[in-house]
């Protein structure tokens, strides 16, 4: 914006000048180039695979990786990184597929990954517009609840992934507040990612077995957010750690140090991100504050 003179002499001179036209009012900002590029490149990728990828990208929907070999891998956006003042990664569990990454397994929408992602995206944007998030099917999740889930071997190697995702997302987008969101088996994933981030403050746990550590002084400095329904399954599942099996301390547990989520609602283990509930409020109020700002210490309605 040009400066108006200061020298009183200049004022009618200035004034008998017609005005400068109105500069334009600048475009909405577009994804940033690397985002935009993996858009492209897996969209390219979606659609020479064909079957349901080949409509999701048909459709305009935002993938940074889609891998349809074995299991399969898929990351999906919801809004504009390149925007975006707040950001939400939910990290998926057991038995969760590619195939299964809009269906949900077992045909059941609402254990699908893109489903929840889309609750919680539609739920933040009726308060903040600018706000992404992010289903982040990254890594191999165990096939069913056998010695795999029992153990952290696959929540270590997405821990690894998880890391290096965040990592890249926050040298693209310096400051950007991040929460990681684990669904069962995924909060073990979060756990173990968390040390490594101390970027990120808040962690959301959702019916999750455990966190690969046995208190939140464990991670990295980070608050705990949990949930766990009284109709959760994951309550009959042990709280041990021996010989490399187990998961450790449930997140919700007391003695874990977190900050216990509202349930009501919920009726069960794939109900938390479901439209209507508690805790899918709970936690955008979470993603949208970065932390408590309720009237109950470790509690948030």
């Amino acid at each position: 914006m040009r400066s108006l003179p200061i020298a009183l002499t200049l004022t009618a001179l200035l004034l008998s000048v017609p005005p400068p036209p109105a500069a334009p009012a600048p475009a909405p900002a577009a994804h940033l180039p690397a985002f935009r590029e993996a858009y492209r490149e897996t969209a390219v990728r979606m659609l020479a695979t064909g079957g349901p990828y080949g409509a999701w990208a048909a459709q305009g929907r935002h993938f940074l990786v889609f891998d349809p070999a074995r299991d399969g891998r898929a990351v999906e956006v919801l809004g504009d990184l390149a925007t975006a003042s707040r950001a939400a990664i939910l990290v998926p569990g057991v038995g969760t597929t590619l195939a299964d990454f809009d269906r949900g397994l077992g045909g059941v929408p609402r254990r699908a990954p893109g489903v929840q992602a889309r609750a919680l995206y539609e739920q933040l944007r009726k308060r903040l517009p600018r706000v992404a998030v992010i289903a982040w099917l990254g890594y191999d999740p165990p096939e069913g609840l056998g010695l795999a889930a029992a153990t952290d071997g696959r929540a270590r190697a997405g821990a690894t992934a998880l890391t290096a995702f965040v990592r890249d997302l926050l040298r693209l987008r310096p400051g950007l507040p991040v929460t990681l969101i684990g669904h069962s088996y995924g909060a073990v994933v979060v756990g173990l990612a968390a040390r490594r981030l101390p970027e990120v403050r808040d962690l959301i746990t959702l019916g999750a077995p455990g966190m690969g550590v046995d208190s939140a002084a464990g991670l990295g400095g980070a608050r705990v957010w949990a949930a766990l329904a009284p109709t959760d399954w994951i309550r009959r599942v042990p709280q041990v750690r021996l010989f490399g099996l187990g998961l450790g301390r449930r997140p919700s547990s007391p003695r874990f140090g977190s900050a216990a989520l509202p349930t009501a609602g919920v009726a069960g283990h794939d109900y938390y991100l479901v439209g209507g509930s508690s805790t899918l409020r709970a936690v955008s109020d979470i993603v949208l504050s970065g932390g408590p700002r309720h009237a109950q210490p470790h509690r948030v309605s």
